[in-house]
């Protein structure tokens, strides 16, 4: 029986068929739309489990770089310029979309898969982050704008993604780690808490992604100020 998870639980599809309204925590609508946008909620149960490679370790205490990136909403964000108190942002490979392919063997490389779930639950999570202490919630992948778009009104999620086509965060002094896929250089899973200008929390490797954003607040929570 093909079944479909969302909210943490595995459904059987006769239980929630494509096209049912779903409704998470945070009661935001979810429409499935066709077995595309339900394969794209359903995680495999043998997805492999990425391992740490050390490639963030790095990362806290260093300082956000002078860099804008354009928002969905479309404004630019300055990273050393988001201000006092903390930030989320969560850096993700590639959000799938319903009547397009996702790179082939993209469920064999550790970690790649589970971005809609990924978002999903920090949308369903948004407003206990800001009640954690968290002032903003970010997503950032290398799509450009439009395409983020697509996913933040088809998702529903009441915060922007940013968008870094260049993969200038790739660079020093972030050197946020990447991979190949389908002839296209995406960024690793990974989310950064940032609080005064700097790195305060790196979250790597991130796993299972649909359980991520409960990750980050019990993590708010433990780390109040």
């Amino acid at each position: 029986m093909r079944r479909w998870r969302l909210r943490g639980a595995w459904l059987p599809v006769g239980t929630g068929p494509p096209g049912a309204d779903v409704r998470g925590p945070s009661d935001e609508r979810l429409t499935a739309e066709g077995d595309a946008a339900v394969n794209f909620l359903n995680l495999p149960a043998d997805l492999p489990v990425p391992e740490d490679d050390g490639a963030a370790r790095h990362l806290p205490g260093t300082a956000l770089p002078d860099v804008e990136l354009l928002s969905t909403a479309g404004e630019s964000v300055r990273l050393d310029g988001l201000g006092p108190g903390r930030t989320v942002l969560y850096v993700y490979p590639l959000t799938g979309r319903p009547g397009r392919d996702l790179p082939e063997g993209w469920d064999d490389i550790p970690g790649a898969r589970g971005c809609t779930p990924e978002s999903c639950g920090f949308r369903d999570h948004h407003g206990e982050l800001l009640e954690a202490g968290a002032e903003a919630v970010f997503g950032l992948s290398s799509q450009d704008s439009d395409y983020q778009r697509e996913a933040v009104e088809r998702l529903h999620l009441p915060f922007a993604m940013l968008s870094d086509p260049d993969r200038r965060l790739a660079a020093a002094p972030l050197g946020l780690p990447t991979f190949e896929a389908g002839g296209m250089r995406l960024y690793k899973r990974l989310t950064l808490v940032i609080r005064d200008g700097a790195v305060e929390h790196a979250f790597y490797p991130v796993f299972p992604p649909d359980e991520h954003a409960a990750q980050v607040l019990a993590w708010l929570r433990d780390h109040a100020v």
